[in-house]
């Protein structure tokens, strides 16, 4: 069903939610600010009535459990009157196909998101998008890697699935934070869908209070999956045994190497990975996907980091200001910027959106393309970091990468 929209309604989606970014941004420093506003298109073809995501690359099955993750140490940033809220989607390997299939929204979340954006595409073929991963999957044998993905501000933690799924499939265990009242359209325990409050263009907390907020978050999600960070030794990786799983939030902790851990996001989910890494020494590498940059004048003590952005972020204009961080960052770095793209080319929105009809003029990069480089690059940065296998990927342009440049200042 192709859709039709005046011009005014008719934004596309990386706009309309780095706009939606911005809103409660506007006391923070440039490099959270949002991109340029465009218009949406819709395509001429008729689109499909259920999206899917792009099957996992790796060699494993994909399992996923959720979790639900109150720290009552910690009053609510946007709601002061409730403890500080979190779930969490376990992404892990796992053996067979056994376990059953996983919805990639509620139908009243996708309608929640959608009526928030104002986009043009039905909630339920939205909400009806094809998954991989599998609840109750038997769990793999070994030990994983962990790694943290927080998303954009205002998006929920369904929109990084593929990126999550395939890392999984790779022999990763993953977990999608969302972080209470900081997006549309994200569900919490019992299938509620909090109301964003963050959203509110009058909101008058500052960004890097709510990047350290999400830091604070990350940290207890580690705090719940692999013990407490006041246990660890300080230095990279910490000085964890297997056994400390055993009071874990979730059932297949074992599952999970300590000393092996990663974190990642886009948009301020990738600043509130740099402000982590600031504070918290058991993530070894971090990763950021078009977001803001703040790094603490000691910098990441020589922890590598890798950044994926669009063509922007190399511009003198870049709000991010990636060219003021890149000095601080101490350890290996690479600074890629992805030809095409837009502000959400690295998460679904495009995978699943260009599905639906709905099409944006400014990020001409495709889905399915999209999703190749973001799985591909990312994959090989925490392979290469937290696995020891070295990735000529990222080494240099590769002839079968073109939109895919590595920018030094």
């Amino acid at each position: 069903m192709t859709t039709t929209r005046n011009t005014a309604r008719g934004r596309a989606v990386a706009t309309v939610l780095a706009l939606a970014l911005a809103l409660p941004l506007a006391a923070a420093s440039g490099a959270l600010a949002a991109p340029r506003a465009a218009d949406r298109t819709t395509t001429a073809d008729a689109p499909v009535t259920r999206p899917e995501l792009p099957r996992p690359t790796g060699k494993y099955a994909v399992g996923r459990d959720t979790l639900h993750l109150v720290d009552k140490s910690r009053k609510d940033l946007w709601d002061p009157s409730k403890p500080r809220e979190l779930m969490a989607s376990m992404y892990y390997p796992a053996r067979g196909e056994g376990g059953h299939a996983t919805a990639y929204t509620s139908l009243k979340a996708a309608r929640a998101l959608i009526a928030h954006y104002d986009l043009a595409v039905p909630p339920a073929a939205y909400s009806s998008t094809r998954t991989y991963a599998r609840a109750g999957a038997p769990a793999a044998r070994g030990r994983f890697p962990l790694v943290l993905l927080s998303p954009g501000f205002t998006a929920p933690r369904s929109t990084l699935t593929h990126l999550a799924e395939d890392l999984a499939s790779r022999g990763y265990v993953v977990a999608t934070v969302d972080h209470a009242h900081e997006a549309a359209g994200a569900e919490f325990e019992g299938g509620r869908v909090p109301p964003c409050l963050g959203c509110d263009p009058n909101t008058n907390v500052p960004g890097p209070r709510i990047t350290e907020n999400r830091a604070q978050d990350l940290s207890y999600v580690l705090d719940r999956l692999v013990g407490s960070k006041a246990d660890k030794a300080d230095k990279p990786g910490g000085s964890g045994s297997p056994g400390q799983a055993a009071g874990s939030a979730w059932r297949h902790a074992k599952m999970i190497d300590p000393e092996r851990i990663g974190s990642g996001g886009h948009s301020i989910g990738g600043a509130a990975t740099i402000a982590l890494m600031n504070t918290d020494r058991r993530v070894r590498a971090g990763m950021n996907m078009d977001g803001g940059i703040q790094i603490k004048p000691e910098g990441l003590r020589g922890r590598p980091f890798l950044m994926l952005g669009t063509q922007q972020t190399t511009q003198p204009d870049d709000p991010y200001d990636w060219a003021g961080a890149w000095p601080l960052m101490d350890g290996w770095k690479r600074w890629l910027a992805v030809a095409g793209s837009g502000h959400f080319t690295f998460t679904d929105a495009p995978v699943v959106l260009q599905q639906l009809g709905d099409v944006d003029p400014d990020a001409p990069i495709s889905g399915k393309r999209a999703a190749e480089i973001t799985r591909a690059y990312i994959a090989a940065f925490y392979d290469q970091h937290l696995r020891g296998i070295e990735r000529p990927l990222l080494n240099g342009p590769t002839p079968g990468n073109p939109e895919v440049s590595f920018h030094q200042p």
